[in-house]
């Protein structure tokens, strides 16, 4: 009997637990749930094969433009004279460029041998004025262009944002920005609105700009109206943010700027003690200090000098610029 009730009382238990396993475990585990989100996943398939491939597609966009960016900076290593002249703000030909070097060499070549200082000196002096002296005119006038252009730009972008929000068109709020802008911003996007008069796309015009205008704030317009012109988007909400960038760049600028001036101080006195001290002993006593460029071997010191100060002066020039 013992053992009758005790098979009994375990049948019991299992149909029991059978019983709680099949209507009640599934309950508290969640697996109904998870088949209700998994049948609510299956249902709503196509629109989430949409938004992937709307996603997918925006992002082999900005792959591509990434591409393109790199393709652009190793073009922008080899540029040809005439778009150096352009990025100068100069309207010069390249012939132009090139006779007033050969000028200005010749002269500083004939000049030097009238003054009686040498073939190996009035080369020197030749090489310096002809091919030195019009590229550094040259890369300053760059320079002097490129961070006018960097300062207005955020403003330029802002009138823009405005234009949108208003509702007048992109192409109109650019015609505003060119009547408006201070130069050289007003001359660029001059350049962008007559490309795109002649049948060139909006988004490629502006791409354009930087080869032109060679600085990561100007790709960066670039590729915003590109892809903005591609697959569509609230573009015054992405200028909004590009203003925002550029003016925290420009903030980041002036700190390292105002970081490195000591540095940039203690250059300049190390690099003008060498030449101010020549020049107070020639004024003292001429004569001791003559040797240098009267005796031979006085020459021969004087230009290592030069080359070793030289060289001195352009290893601190590269420990003081900071690229970000």
């Amino acid at each position: 009997m013992e053992m009758q009730s005790l098979a009994l009382g375990f049948l019991a238990a299992v149909s029991v637990g059978g019983l709680a396993w099949v209507f009640i475990y599934p309950l508290l585990s969640g697996e109904k749930q998870a088949e209700q989100r998994r049948t609510s996943v299956a249902r709503t398939t196509p629109a989430v094969r949409q938004i992937e491939k709307s996603q997918r597609s925006r992002r082999e966009q900005v792959e591509g433009s990434l591409r393109e960016i790199e393709a652009r900076s190793q073009k922008q290593k080899n540029v040809s004279l005439g778009t150096k002249l352009t990025q100068a703000g100069l309207d010069w030909t390249p012939n132009k460029f090139i006779g007033v070097s050969a000028g200005l060499g010749t002269v500083a070549f004939a000049t030097t041998m009238i003054l009686g200082g040498g073939l190996l000196a009035a080369v020197g002096l030749a090489f310096a004025a002809g091919f030195g002296l019009p590229r550094w005119v040259l890369g300053f006038l760059k320079k002097r262009r490129e961070k006018k252009f960097i300062n207005a730009l955020p403003d330029a972008v802002d009138v823009i944002v405005r234009g949108i929000k208003a509702g007048l068109p992109l192409f109109d709020s650019l015609k505003v920005v060119a009547a408006d802008s201070p130069e050289p911003l007003k001359s660029e996007f001059n350049a962008i609105i007559e490309t795109q008069a002649i049948g060139m796309p909006l988004g490629e015009a502006c791409a354009r700009l930087y080869d032109r205008m060679p600085l990561p704030e100007a790709n960066f317009f670039g590729i915003v109206i590109s892809i903005q012109q591609k697959s569509g988007g609230n573009l015054s909400e992405a200028l909004g943010n590009l203003s925002k960038v550029l003016r925290d760049r420009k903030k980041m600028a002036e700190k390292i700027q105002a970081m490195s001036m000591e540095a940039k101080a203690s250059a300049a006195i190390i690099g003008s003690l060498p030449p101010i001290v020549m020049l107070l002993v020639y004024l003292s006593t001429p004569d001791y200090i003559a040797l240098l460029w009267t005796h031979p071997t006085g020459r021969l010191m004087l230009a290592g000098c030069v080359v070793w100060m030289s060289a001195g002066i352009l290893v601190m020039k590269k420990m003081i610029n900071f690229d970000f």
